[in-house]
């Protein structure tokens, strides 16, 4: 098989990690702990894994009985699950490293096309001649991934059939807030069942969504987060250098807009929309397009007709009155109902009536599974593009605006899921697998990996796990009040919103404010190649 010249250096890439993972380890176990919120009926869902201590790996001192040492030789599972995320393959680089530290004859399976692969018994054997090919490259093609849910009682007596076949004592689940909530599930129905098989999560998400106290990141955010920010950077350049075009840029982020307000922050465009702030704010569809109508208007006045809008993908919903049309004509057209525009509330049909024909037709056309409208196929861009064009088009009647109005738009996506992992994806990754190898060696089971103090030198990491009870609420799902890990969205109170709000007006009228990011770095100085997101930077300060 043919290989890039990158391809073949990475390989040969040593991740670096902390050092307590490197030498005869103890878990240092903390304070009982109680979920986020719900305390009372997270507790009697999760009986046997709720308040759990948080734990922290540490090198062991010379007077300490080791609580983490070389065990027998253990077959432990993989499963990838959810959409792929730079680092995936480190992690079970790592995990695979940590059990074979420990014993030569452990074994790691990966089930193959993510979670069914437990369900049908579709498995590979791990090799080192087979992870040696995958180590510190993007993509989850090592084993597949795929989004079934484990939710029902026969697939988890399903899992423990083939586990038992296999004589896998642990899994290890990397995925994202549903997927660690079916690990947390799953960790709880094996230990009624005492069927010996521990569980544990390892966070995964380009989103940025699964992240609070102990989880200071998800693997994957901070090498997509730059693979975006290099086009965005392209696309200013260029901007800058023709001087003739508006680009709005949509970013992946449904249910929060971490990677925005991150790219945001790498680049300094002149529009940075954050979701969360427009609910906060119950901005409506017409206040967005005004305010941006307002930003071009006073660059046009500056000679200045060209600029960039990034756009969270997930704004549509965060738009109270969008949100409120949406869950009408969800109602309107369940169980395929033909759709009649007399059925939606005032409010809600004048709204209607205003959007481009385009994204009106696509509202009440495609619909998900659960009947739903799929909100992340709405090109939100688009809409915006045309509203501010006619927006512009009345202002320049008025004589409130001469300038001129052409457009680019843009959609960063899958280009950033797969991408050869960053450095400090690469560390952090390898580092979550060792840890997770680690906390199975000690028995534990309802965890979730975590690797803490990023924005230190990676020797200085902190290594631990976290009861993935502790993360949980109850949410309304499909119609049922569910157990499921609470989603962090954008904080309007943190440093990294903040940054971006004082330097709103400045990047929104300069000419010399863009950033310039360029390609990711794998080769070089410390400063240039293994820096995390400006978000943890700014967090940290």
């Amino acid at each position: 098989m043919k290989e890039s010249a990158l391809q073949i250096a990475r390989r040969g890439y040593a991740p670096k990690m902390p050092l307590a993972l490197r030498s005869e380890t103890c878990l240092k176990e903390g304070t009982k702990t109680q979920s986020v919120a719900d305390q009372d009926a997270i507790k009697a869902l999760f009986p046997n894994t709720y308040g759990l201590p948080v734990v922290e790996i540490k090198a062991r001192q010379d007077t300490e009985t080791c609580c983490v040492k070389k065990t027998e030789a253990l077959n432990v599972g993989v499963i990838l699950s959810g959409g792929q995320a730079p680092g995936g393959h480190n992690v079970i680089s790592g995990l695979y490293d940590g059990l074979k530290r420990a014993n030569k004859d452990s074994k790691l399976y990966g089930f193959t096309g993510g979670p069914s692969g437990l369900i049908d018994g579709k498995y590979i054997e791990l090799t080192t001649e087979i992870i040696d090919q995958y180590r510190n490259t993007g993509g989850f093609d090592i084993i597949g991934s795929g989004r079934t849910k484990l939710e029902e009682t026969w697939q988890f007596d399903k899992g423990i059939e083939v586990c038992k076949q296999l004589g896998i004592t642990a899994i290890v689940i990397i995925g994202g807030d549903d997927s660690n909530t079916n690990a947390c599930v799953l960790a709880e129905y094996y230990l009624q069942k005492q069927s010996g098989i521990q569980v544990i999560g390892c966070p995964k998400t380009i989103d940025g969504d699964l992240k609070n106290n102990m989880i200071e990141t998800s693997f994957g955010f901070d090498t997509a987060c730059k693979v975006y920010s290099e086009l965005i950077g392209n696309i200013q350049r260029d901007a800058n250098s023709a001087k003739k075009y508006w680009h709005f840029i949509r970013l992946m982020g449904r249910s929060a807009s971490h990677i925005a307000l991150e790219c945001g922050l790498q680049t300094q465009p002149n529009m940075t929309i954050i979701s969360e702030e427009v609910e906060a704010k119950q901005m409506t569809l017409s206040e967005i397009v005004e305010d941006i109508a307002q930003v071009v208007a006073a660059r046009a006045s500056k000679g200045l007709n060209f600029g960039t809008v990034l756009v969270p993908e997930g704004l549509i919903e965060f738009i109270p009155a969008m949100r409120a049309l949406i869950q009408e004509l969800n109602d309107l057209l369940a169980d395929g109902k033909e759709f009649d525009v007399k059925g939606l509330s005032a409010s809600s049909r004048q709204l209607y009536e205003s959007l481009p024909a385009a994204i009106a037709k696509q509202l009440t056309m495609d619909r998900d599974p659960h009947g739903n409208v799929q909100v992340s196929l709405i090109e939100t861009e688009k809409l915006l593009i045309e509203m501010v064009s006619k927006r512009l088009s009345e202002m320049k009647a008025a004589g409130q605006y001469s300038g001129k109005f052409a457009t680019q738009h843009h959609f960063f996506g899958y280009e950033g899921r797969c991408a050869v992992p960053s450095n400090f994806d690469a560390d952090y990754c390898y580092s979550l697998g060792q840890t997770a190898a680690k906390l199975i060696q000690a028995g534990k089971t309802g965890y979730m990996a975590t690797v803490r103090d990023l924005t230190k030198p990676a020797s200085e990491w902190t290594a631990g796990g976290v009861p993935i009870t502790m993360m949980m609420n109850m949410e309304r799902r499909n119609g049922k009040m569910k157990p499921v890990i609470q989603k962090a969205l954008v904080d309007l109170q943190g440093k990294p919103y903040q940054y971006l709000a004082a330097h709103r007006e400045e990047w929104a009228l300069s000419t010399d404010t863009y950033i310039f990011p360029g390609p990711i770095q794998y080769y070089g100085p410390s400063e240039v190649c293994d820096q995390p997101t400006v978000t943890l930077r700014l967090e940290h300060e």
